[in-house]
């Protein structure tokens, strides 16, 4: 394939206000299917197309470095205040707060040693908005978005001159599995069926890994045998130990399986090391923030950069829409709800909802994001800053017409210069 660079000038700006970001310039189609069959046939990016709509952006997003900078500054103060914060909900019993199902707040309470860790991965989604940079979240317990970060994202950068990718956090997250598993050790990975979107993930890491001389077992969490806090895995075309598991299986889908199928090693008792650990499901939920003032730890990075976050009884939500609501388990956006985005049935099951469990939703300040024109017109964005052990690994950048970047947004390339 011919190897075509642009400039890697902006299409735009936002008028003469200043933006951290700007929209590049469009691949040409030729080009672009290549590197779209390659991203599938090699990255495991099995839905870069979904019906009519193309999940893979023609255009990157680009960046100044020490705009970027700043961005993996705050991501490693968020991760380690994380940390810090998890650490003391567990230690507090506090987690009763956090939305959990009931099978799962009893592990948590349980006094078994917490499983051994393989490795800790968050991804942070940052949005610019009329005050600056603000976070809605962070994906602690299985963050996504790995193929399109590193192998989609190296693809795209190659065609433009003077950008660069952001990081390798595929490469990192590799790395440090490998390490835990060491030379030729078999590693697990863990995904649920029917879901295209994390067997694709687990498809991609398990090549790396291969790659790095480790047996990579693709399979789920019933197919885990415990002996004394030791995985073993049986599957038609292995059987045997195994030396660290990844796993990409949201903590609270694990409470609604059999106990008699071990899923509690995942949170105490495992001396295999686990990537990510089931602890991780603290920092998940979306009620993480109201428990804060109950801690040692001041959050001072999460306290500047996330909206402000109280109980639904607290708020005028009903009535005052710069408030949305989420559930505590939120994932991909499914459940972000505002009103002025939802017609009366679908408003009023909120509503239900809330008045029947609120202990399991949250409300939020809503932040006012800032668009940017690019190739397809005007579009909002999400910046997922990832950390692997604690230090900045790279990002997963996504676009969406809508000011909701959720499940429908479109994955894009988020490219570094100089300027």
């Amino acid at each position: 394939m011919e190897n075509t660079l642009l400039s890697g000038q902006p299409i735009s700006q936002l008028g003469g206000e200043r933006h951290p970001l700007k929209a590049g310039q469009k691949l040409p189609a030729e080009i672009f299917s290549g590197l779209r069959k390659q991203a599938m046939l090699e990255g495991c990016k099995w839905d870069a197309q979904v019906g009519d709509v193309a999940t893979l952006a023609d255009f990157p997003l680009i960046m100044p470095q020490q705009e970027w900078k700043q961005l993996s500054s705050w991501a490693d103060q968020l991760t380690e205040e994380a940390l810090t914060a998890e650490r003391e909900i567990l230690e507090r019993g506090l987690f009763c707060h956090l939305g959990f199902p009931r099978a799962l707040n009893q592990i948590l309470q349980s006094e078994t040693p917490l499983s051994a860790e393989a490795a800790r991965v968050m991804r942070f989604d940052f949005h610019y908005t009329t005050e600056g940079w603000r976070i809605s979240e962070v994906n602690s317990d299985v963050p996504g978005g790995f193929t399109e970060a590193s192998f989609f994202s190296r693809l795209m950068a190659a065609h433009y001159s003077g950008l660069r990718v952001a990081g390798d956090p595929m490469g990192d997250w590799v790395n440090a599995i490998g390490t835990a598993a060491g030379k030729g050790g078999a590693v697990a990975l863990l995904s649920a069926p029917g879901y295209m979107e994390d067997q694709q993930v687990m498809a991609f890491l398990g090549r790396q890994l291969e790659a790095k001389g480790c047996r990579a077992i693709l399979g789920n969490p019933q197919n885990l045998k415990w002996k004394d806090g030791q995985a073993n895995v049986e599957t038609p075309y292995f059987t045997g130990k195994i030396q660290a598991v990844v796993r990409f299986y949201q903590g609270e889908w694990l409470a609604r399986l059999p106990r008699a199928s071990g899923w509690g090693h995942f949170f105490r008792g495992s001396i295999t090391p686990l990537a990510n650990p089931g602890m991780a499901v603290i920092s998940e939920s979306k009620r993480f923030p109201l428990v804060w003032d109950h801690l040692s730890e001041p959050m001072r990075a999460w306290r500047e950069l996330l909206p402000e976050t109280r109980e639904p009884r607290d708020v005028p939500w009903r009535t005052d829409d710069g408030w949305l609501l989420k559930t505590a388990m939120c994932n991909t956006g499914d459940t972000v709800s505002i009103r002025a985005l939802l017609d009366d049935r679908q408003w009023a099951k909120v509503k239900w909802d809330i008045w029947l469990h609120s202990e399991q939703w949250m409300a939020q300040k809503r932040f006012v994001p800032l668009a940017i024109d690019s190739p397809m017109g005007r579009v909002h964005f999400c910046i997922g800053v990832y950390t692997i052990n604690g230090r900045s690994a790279g990002c997963y950048a996504r676009l969406s017409p809508s000011a909701v970047i959720n499940y429908a947004a479109i994955d894009v390339p988020l490219l570094l210069s100089d300027d």
